[in-house]
């Protein structure tokens, strides 16, 4: 049997005619999806050299200084932070919208916030805690040591998905792990969540008063589209909320929580803290450690009850001392004075040569090489070098220097 020749009423007729009408509808002209993609090349444009790579390496600087541009009033924050990461490992991490996948990417950028975490807290505290199948799993205890907790990220069967994610019965594990936080310590829960739905065994809301009655933090990173119950859970607890746009901006949202938060204004603030700064033990033989109960060789020995804990900071659990060491307590006080933002010197119009801080020569004719001055002591530094001082040093060179010539003079 031959084919059918189609005959014209098979066809569907599309009106394909212009309404002259149709621009000022939509404003500017052109289709909707058109006005509404960003298009991002057309930022771009060339030197006088008819080069792209001052432009480049401009947009590179710009994007790097804006963590840098933050609030630098001097408030009050809690430097000994108590944190759990909550990881969703429901099926919906393995969603391939953020490359390689959800899963694979929030577990290397994880394991980045944990280094960057205790490098920014030293004596502050953070936990791990994993959600699927209804479930939520603690991976790691309260500790500050961050090499078990990537330990815990890169083993393969802690991190593999299934089923959905708990929302409720993960905050209810991490609020019940908190329970012995001192109350000079803060409370935060940072939720890594890629799924849509979540599957709770009560009433959430009921979570929420209590978290909000116990001073609990929640900052919560979507991966997906805004949910309204981790909009109200962020809302209530005062902490923050955003969604994913791509991978760059994924690592920007996790890293805003590296920082510590200032203090809630209903906390009961504490004038003084009493710690411990132990020394360390050196072992011929092992011996047993009271915050493991297992036999471990060297170790730290409290000053107040002579007893051994492994590692530092932790609090004692014999006679309940906060135990730190004093370079960790140093690198925890630049959070409560921090370095002010440096002016950005227009059109390559300072007086300076060089940089300051790395003596690096300024090249005048080149505009995209941008130079930034100190409010304080007016001292001229190259970008790389105003990065360093604000996200290393934590002091400025310039003002330092000041300093010292005072005190010699």
């Amino acid at each position: 049997m031959g084919s059918r020749k189609p005959v014209d009423e098979d066809y569907i007729d599309i009106d394909d005619t212009y309404d002259g009408n149709q621009d000022d509808e939509t404003g500017n002209g052109g289709y909707a999806w058109e006005e509404e993609y960003k298009r991002s090349w057309d930022i771009l444009q060339e030197d006088a050299e008819g080069r792209l790579s001052s432009v480049v390496s401009q947009l590179q600087q710009q994007r790097k200084r804006r963590r840098l541009l933050k609030d630098t009033a001097v408030v009050q924050r809690g430097i000994i932070r108590h944190l759990f990461l909550v990881i969703d490992l429901s099926e919906a991490m393995n969603e391939k919208d953020l490359r390689p996948s959800r899963v694979e990417l929030t577990l290397t950028y994880a394991q980045q916030f944990v280094n960057e975490y205790f490098d920014q807290n030293p004596i502050s505290q953070l936990g791990i805690i994993v959600t699927r199948d209804g479930i939520a799993e603690k991976l790691t205890e309260l500790s500050g040591n961050p090499t078990d907790h990537i330990k815990a990220l890169k083993t393969k069967k802690n991190t593999e998905t299934s089923g959905e994610p708990s929302l409720q019965n993960s905050l209810q594990l991490a609020r019940a792990s908190m329970m012995g936080v001192p109350s000079h310590g803060s409370k935060e829960v940072l939720l890594i969540f890629g799924s849509l739905t979540t599957c709770d065994p009560s009433d959430i809301y009921d979570t929420i008063e209590l978290l909000k009655k116990d001073l609990v933090r929640i900052n919560i990173v979507g991966l997906a589209a805004e949910v309204q119950i981790c909009r109200v859970l962020s809302d209530a607890t005062k902490g923050s909320y955003g969604v994913v746009l791509n991978e760059a901006h994924y690592k920007e949202l996790l890293f805003e929580v590296v920082p510590p938060p200032a203090i809630l204004p209903n906390k009961n603030t504490s004038n003084l803290v009493t710690m411990g700064f132990p020394k360390r033990l050196v072992e011929d033989h092992t011996s047993f450690c009271v915050c493991h109960s297992k036999l471990t060789l060297g170790g730290y020995i409290c000053p107040k009850c002579k007893s051994k804990v492994c590692e530092l900071p932790s609090d004692c659990d014999i006679c309940g001392l906060t135990l730190v060491s004093s370079p960790h307590l140093a690198r925890s006080y630049h959070h409560l004075f921090p370095v002010d933002n440096f002016d950005e010197i227009k059109n390559n119009s300072g007086t300076a040569t060089h940089c300051f801080s790395c003596l690096s020569q300024f090249d005048k004719s080149d505009l995209s090489n941008a130079k930034f001055s100190c409010p304080k002591c007016a001292q001229e530094f190259c970008a790389d070098c105003d990065i360093f001082v604000h996200e290393v040093l934590h002091n400025c060179p310039g003002c330092c220097s000041v300093g010292k010539k005072t005190a010699t003079a």
